[in-house]
C-alpha cells in the first residue's frame, strides 16, 4: 500500500499526460485574427476581422510570370491558366484571354439594356434618341470610331460605350499576346480566387503547391513564377516561422545538451530534465483547448517560448541535489521557493486571463497552466524517476569563481543604481516614443515581398481596399438597392475630388427594381419605329437601316432579370463577389472607396452624403485606421493589465515575506531589468510592440527565480559553502540556457521572432546580474569560508 501510495503522483501524471493528449487529438488549431478580435467588438473591427478571415479579398492570388521572350510569357500564361481551371481550389482563373474577354463582350453587349445607367424614358424619347444618334456620329471620327462603326446600326445610342467607359474608369491590367501583362510587358498576369478561405492557411499552401507544380509543366528553362496576395503572405510567414524556429531551436537544444551533458554525465538526467518542459506545453495546449474549444497559432508559438521556464527546474533540481542522499533536503530547503517562483509567474499572467481579447486571454492560460504542471512535475515525478545514483561532475569548484565574480557585483551596486536610474529618467522623457502602436510592428512579410505585391497590384488595376462603405443586410436585393441608392452622390463627391473614384457592384448586377424600371423605359417596337423616323429626319443614319437595334430593344424588354448566375464564366463574376458577400446570414455589401491622388478620403463628407441620400446605415469603415486602432487598443491593455500583473507580484512578495526591507530587495532587480531593457531598446531606435512586452513579462517571471534563491540563500545564512556553490552553478546555467536559446531568436529575420529573443536574452542576463548585485552582503562571508 505504501509503494502505490508513492507510486500514486506519477500514476496520476501519466494519466494527465494520456488525457491531454487525448484532448489535442480533438483540439481545433486556427490561424484566423478572430481569437484576436475583442470580445465586444464594433461593427468596424467586425468587418476587418471578417475580411481577413473569409472575405473575397482574402481569397485572391496574383501570379506573375517573369523571363524569357513576351511571346513565351503569353504562352504559358495560357497554358498554366487552362490547367489552373480544371483544378476544384480555384474558383475563378482569369489572365484576361480572348475567350474570356469575348464572354465578357458578349455579356455586356447582349444586356445593356438592362445594366446601362443611361437607359430612361427620356433617352428612348425622340428628343433623346436625337441627341444620342448624334454623339454616336460625332464619335465615329474618335479613337472608338472603329469598333461604334461595327455596332451602329445595332446600338445606335451608344449604350455599349457607356458602359465601356465606365469599366476603363474602374482601371484594369495591359493586354498583349491575348493575356494580361504588366505596364513594361515583362510580366504575364494572373488573377485566382480560391475556394479555400483566408484563415485556412493548409489549404492556401496546397493551392499555391499546385500552382508551382503546373507552372513547372509549362515553364521554359529561363521563366519563373512570383504570387502575392494575403494567402499568399500567410503560408509564407508561417512556414518561414516554423523554418527558422526549427533552426534556431535545433542550435540552441544542441548548445543545452552540451552544457547539460557536461555537468549532468547522464542522458537518463538530461531526459528527465526535460520532463517538466514537455508535461508543460502538452497539459498548456489541453487546458486552452478546454477552456476556448480551439488554441490559436500564435498562442500556441508565444506559449511554447514561454514555458521555456521550466527548463529551469531540472537544473535546479540536478545541480542544486549534489548527491542522491541529498534530494530530500532539497525539497525541504528550496521547493517554497520554487513554489513563490510559479505563483508570481501566475501573477504577471494571471492579469492576461481578464483581458478583454481572447488572444491574450488564451496566452495567459497557457502559460500559467504549463507552468503550474511543469513545477508539479519536478516536485512530484522526477525525484521518482531519479537513478539510485548520480554521478554529476563536482560543481563546486566552478561556483566558487562565480562566488567571487558575485561579489564584484556587489561591490558595484552604486553604479548599478546610478545607470538603473538614468535609464528611468531617459523613460520618462521619452514616454511618448516607447511603444510603436502601428500594427507593422507585428508584420512578418519582408519589404520585399510587400514591394512586389504592390506592383502587381497595381498592374492588375486592383482597386485600393483601404476605405469601404459597408453595410449587412438580409437580401441581395437590399443590398444592391442600396449600393443604387448612394451611387450619385459619391458620384458627386468624386466630381469634385473628395474621392477619387468608387466601386458599386450595382454596376455589374442592377436590382431587379432598377431593370424593371430600365425595361419600362424601352418603347414597343412600333413607337420606336415613330420616334426613329422623327429623330433621324435630316440626319445621314437612315432609319430603315436600324432593324437589328429594334429587334433588340424589343428583346430586351421581355428578357428574364439578371441574376448572379448570369456572370458566371465573366470577369465581372469576382469583382461583384468581392463586393456583395455572402454570409451564414444574409449578405454584406461592400463599396470600395478610392481617395484622390496625393489626399485622403473626406471621411466627413462621405458621411454626410450618407446622411442626406438616406442611407445612414452604411458605415465608413478604415480598414487600415480600423487595424492601427485594433492593435493599439490590444497594446494599451496589454500594458495595463502587465502593470497589474506586477502589481500582483509585489503583493505576494508583501504576504510571504512580510517585510518591506526584503520585498524591495527583491523586487529592485525586476524593475531595473525591466527598466534597463526598455532603455536599451529605446537607445537602438527601436519602439517597443506587444511582442516585446511579453519578452518583458517573461524576463520578470524569469528573474522572479532568481531573485527568490538569492534570497533564499542568504535567509538565516543555514547553508554550507557547497550548498551555495552548487546553487550559483544552478542558477548560471538556467541562465546560459534561457539566454542562449532567446539569444539565437534575435538573430531570426521574423520580427516576431527577433522581438521575442532581442527581450528575454538580455532581459534573462540582466536579471540575474541585478539579482546577485543587490543580494545581501552574506555571500562575502562565502567567499571567506571556501578560501
Amino acid at each position: 500500500m505504501s509503494s502505490l501510495r508513492r507510486r500514486a503522483p506519477l500514476l496520476v501524471w501519466l494519466a494527465v499526460l494520456i488525457g491531454s493528449l487525448i484532448v489535442i487529438a480533438r483540439t481545433s488549431f486556427v490561424a484566423d485574427m478572430s481569437a484576436f478580435l475583442p470580445a465586444a467588438p464594433d461593427a468596424g473591427q467586425r468587418m476587418l476581422i471578417e475580411q481577413l478571415r473569409d472575405g473575397t479579398l482574402a481569397r485572391l492570388m496574383i501570379v506573375g510570370i517573369e523571363g524569357g521572350t513576351p511571346e513565351a510569357r503569353h504562352t504559358a500564361s495560357k497554358k498554366l491558366a487552362a490547367a489552373l481551371r480544371k483544378e476544384e481550389e480555384f474558383l475563378t482563373v482569369q489572365n484576361g484571354e480572348a475567350e474570356t474577354l469575348r464572354r465578357d463582350q458578349e455579356f455586356w453587349f447582349n444586356n445593356r439594356y438592362l445594366l446601362s445607367a443611361t437607359v430612361s424614358p427620356e433617352r428612348f424619347s425622340t428628343e433623346g434618341l436625337r441627341a444620342a444618334i448624334d454623339e454616336t456620329l460625332l464619335n465615329l471620327s474618335g479613337s472608338a470610331g472603329l469598333m461604334l462603326k461595327g455596332l451602329l446600326t445595332r446600338d445606335p445610342t451608344g449604350e455599349a460605350l457607356t458602359l465601356v467607359d465606365d469599366l476603363q474608369q474602374q482601371g484594369g491590367p495591359r493586354q498583349a499576346g491575348g493575356v494580361w501583362v504588366s505596364r513594361d510587358g515583362q510580366r504575364a498576369l494572373l488573377l485566382l480566387q480560391t475556394r479555400a478561405a483566408g484563415s485556412d492557411t493548409d489549404a492556401l499552401a496546397h493551392a499555391i503547391s499546385t500552382i508551382e507544380q503546373h507552372f513547372a509543366s509549362v515553364k521554359q528553362a529561363d521563366q519563373r513564377v512570383v504570387m502575392s496576395g494575403a494567402g499568399v503572405f500567410s503560408v509564407q510567414s508561417r512556414d518561414r516561422i516554423k523554418q527558422e524556429t526549427s533552426q534556431l531551436a535545433s542550435l540552441s537544444t544542441l548548445f543545452i545538451v552540451v552544457l547539460l551533458l557536461s555537468i549532468y554525465r547522464s542522458p537518463r538526467l538530461l531526459a528527465l530534465g526535460m520532463l517538466p518542459v514537455v508535461t508543460g506545453a502538452l497539459i498548456g495546449v489541453a487546458a486552452v483547448s478546454l477552456g476556448f474549444g480551439h488554441v490559436h497559432g500564435l498562442t500556441l508559438g508565444f506559449g511554447t517560448t514561454l514555458i521555456g521556464e521550466a527548463v529551469d527546474y531540472g537544473i535546479y533540481f540536478f545541480v542544486q541535489t549534489g548527491s542522491n542522499d541529498a534530494r530530500g533536503a532539497w525539497q525541504q530547503r528550496f521547493w517554497r521557493t520554487v513554489t513563490l517562483g510559479v505563483l508570481t509567474s501566475i501573477c504577471g499572467f494571471g492579469a492576461l486571463l481578464v483581458s478583454g481579447f481572447p488572444g491574450l486571454a488564451q496566452l495567459g492560460l497557457y502559460s500559467i497552466a504549463g507552468l503550474i504542471a511543469a513545477a508539479l512535475t519536478a516536485r512530484f515525478v522526477m525525484p521518482q524517476l531519479m537513478p539510485a545514483r548520480l554521478n554529476m561532475r563536482k560543481v563546486e569548484p566552478l561556483g566558487a569563481r562565480l562566488q567571487r565574480f558575485v561579489d564584484w557585483l556587489v561591490r558595484m551596486r552604486p553604479v548599478l543604481l546610478i545607470l538603473i536610474a538614468a535609464c528611468a529618467v531617459l523613460l520618462i522623457v521619452r514616454h511618448d516614443r516607447i511603444w510603436n502602436h502601428s500594427i507593422s510592428a507585428l508584420n512578418p512579410v519582408p519589404e520585399e515581398a510587400q514591394q512586389l505585391d504592390g506592383e502587381l497590384r497595381r498592374e492588375l488595376g486592383a482597386p485600393d481596399t483601404r476605405y469601404l462603405l459597408v453595410r449587412n443586410v438580409p437580401d441581395a436585393q437590399t443590398a444592391l438597392q442600396a449600393a443604387e441608392a448612394i451611387t450619385p452622390a459619391l458620384q458627386a463627391l468624386t466630381d469634385r475630388k473628395a474621392l477619387g473614384g468608387f466601386d458599386s457592384p450595382a454596376r455589374l448586377l442592377p436590382s431587379d427594381v432598377t431593370q424593371q424600371q430600365r425595361q419600362a423605359a424601352l418603347p414597343t417596337p412600333d413607337v420606336l419605329k415613330q420616334r426613329l423616323a422623327a429623330a433621324l429626319k435630316g440626319a445621314p443614319l437612315n432609319a430603315d437601316k436600324l432593324e437589328a437595334f429594334i429587334d433588340d430593344v424589343a428583346a430586351a424588354r421581355t428578357r428574364p432579370l439578371l441574376t448572379r448566375a448570369d456572370l458566371n464564366g465573366t470577369a465581372s463574376a469576382l469583382a461583384l463577389d468581392a463586393m456583395l458577400v455572402r454570409r451564414s446570414e444574409g449578405y454584406s455589401l461592400l463599396i470600395p472607396l478610392r481617395a484622390s491622388v496625393g489626399r485622403d478620403i473626406d471621411a466627413k463628407a462621405v458621411r454626410e452624403a450618407l446622411d442626406k441620400a438616406g442611407q445612414p446605415e452604411l458605415l465608413l469603415v478604415d480598414l487600415r485606421g480600423q487595424a492601427e486602432s485594433l492593435y493599439g487598443t490590444y497594446l494599451d491593455e496589454a500594458i495595463k493589465l502587465s502593470a497589474w500583473g506586477f502589481a500582483g507580484i509585489l503583493l505576494l512578495f508583501v504576504i510571504s515575506l512580510r517585510s518591506i526591507k526584503r520585498v524591495l530587495q527583491l523586487m529592485l532587480p525586476l524593475a531595473g531589468t525591466v527598466v534597463l531593457v526598455m532603455a536599451g531598446m529605446i537607445l537602438l531606435g527601436q519602439a517597443l510592440s506587444i511582442l516585446h512586452l511579453i519578452g518583458l513579462l517573461l524576463s520578470v517571471a524569469i528573474g522572479s527565480n532568481y531573485a527568490l534563491f538569492f534570497h533564499q540563500g542568504n535567509d538565516a545564512g543555514q547553508d554550507t559553502v557547497a550548498e551555495r556553490q552548487r546553487t550559483l552553478v544552478s542558477l548560471a546555467m538556467a541562465n546560459i540556457a534561457t539566454v542562449v536559446g532567446f539569444g539565437l531568436l534575435a538573430t531570426s529575420s521574423v520580427s516576431v521572432l527577433q522581438a521575442l529573443g532581442g527581450t528575454v536574452g538580455p532581459g534573462a542576463l540582466l536579471s540575474l546580474l541585478l539579482a546577485a548585485a543587490f543580494a545581501t552582503h552574506h555571500n562575502s562571508q562565502s567567499t571567506q569560508e571556501s578560501a
